[in-house]
């Protein structure tokens, strides 16, 4: 063998030992996080961007790979939370992992009781359809106080003195590592799940849905299906931001400015992939901040909160609308052309082209 053909067949293998060492060192920075970061960044940041990444990875096997649009995902999540809360209450021999594993089958269940509409209809009426399952559990919840347990301020909170493998789940390490052991897990289950035949048959009904019951896709099972799963995932994930981010809840800690926001991850991160949901979330979850330096920084802390807001509202806005015409795969897409053209890509491809 040639020099040149040692070289050649070297370079595969220096490429995978670099991945695993970058993979490797990417773990161990992730397991560190809690001693490199302080509690603040851990609790304020951290961990509401894991859950909701595992909220917008929910809606995504939904909407972006089976192309089911949804406004529900405040009321799966509010059901997974309410659902924890009852086994927690009425169940405390339950460990909180199980418990959350439970409430997502009661979450998947519901879901799969609303998404029924699904098989008969889709468009602006599934949305419709949808988002009365976010009024009707809002009302549910607040109406009868057996959910809340008769709490004067009807919210819902789990008890001191929680612990899981030697954890202290009511300290930001504890809850930290829950909460990414449970959205690592998730993540490697939606990325077996979408490259299964049942991933091939979502994308498949998202595409053309009469074209997949041509040949044979089972729709109205595979649509339930979508429902089950992403309403299971939501579920979880709503019973983290309850218990593991805010620390106790209520009706309004998912209401339908929750369901908008997952809608918005999966938007600008980009419909159809794993990492959208990460990025969609990276950019919810560190876009305030960085509005809110640089507003301190250049008004020297003279700006009203309300406007501040307000900005921040706006500018999802004119991002949202700028994807969906521009690049409607978000984030996912812009850094996947680049990174495929050495990073001398713009990030306004389709401009470019019409112009």
């Amino acid at each position: 063998m040639s020099e040149i053909d040692v070289r050649a067949a070297a370079e595969p293998l220096d490429s995978i030992g670099l991945k695993a060492v970058a993979g490797a060192a990417a773990a161990a920075l992730v397991l560190a996080a809690p001693f490199l970061a302080s509690e603040y960044w851990i609790n304020a940041i951290i961990v509401p961007f894991l859950i909701l990444s595992l909220a917008g990875l929910g809606l995504n096997l939904l909407t972006g790979y089976a192309g089911q649009i949804s406004l529900g995902a405040g009321a799966f999540m509010m059901v997974g939370a309410y659902a924890t809360f009852s086994l927690q209450l009425r169940v405390p021999d339950l460990p909180l992992p199980l418990a959350l594993v439970v409430a997502g089958i009661v979450a998947g269940a519901v879901g799969l009781a609303f998404g029924i509409p699904s098989t008969r209809i889709k468009g602006f009426y599934l949305i419709v359809s949808t988002l009365a399952a976010q009024f009707f559990f809002e009302w549910l919840f607040l109406k009868f106080p057996w959910f809340y347990n008769g709490n004067s301020s009807a919210t819902i909170s789990l008890s001191r003195g929680l612990s899981f493998f030697g954890l202290d789940l009511n300290h930001p390490h504890g809850r930290y590592y829950l909460t990414l052991g449970i959205v690592t897990l998730l993540t490697l289950l939606s990325f077996n799940l979408v490259r299964s035949q049942t991933g091939r048959n979502w994308m498949a009904i998202r595409d053309m849905d009469t074209a997949a019951a041509v040949i044979g896709v089972p729709i109205v099972r595979a649509k339930l299906q979508a429902f089950a799963v992403s309403s299971f995932i939501l579920g979880i994930a709503g019973a983290l931001w309850a218990f593991a981010y805010l620390g106790s809840a209520s009706v309004q800690s998912f209401g339908l400015t929750r369901s908008y926001q997952i809608l918005f991850i999966i938007i600008i991160g980009g419909l159809g992939t794993i990492r959208g949901a990460y990025l969609g979330a990276a950019f919810v979850s560190l876009l305030p901040l960085a509005l809110d330096w640089l507003f301190q920084y250049v008004f020297s802390g003279r700006v009203d909160a309300g406007l501040l807001q307000n900005i921040q509202k706006a500018i999802f806005g004119i991002l949202i609308v700028w994807f969906l015409i521009k690049e409607p795969e978000g984030l996912s897409r812009l850094l996947g052309l680049r990174r495929a053209n050495g990073g001398r890509r713009s990030l306004f491809p389709s401009s470019l082209k019409e112009n």
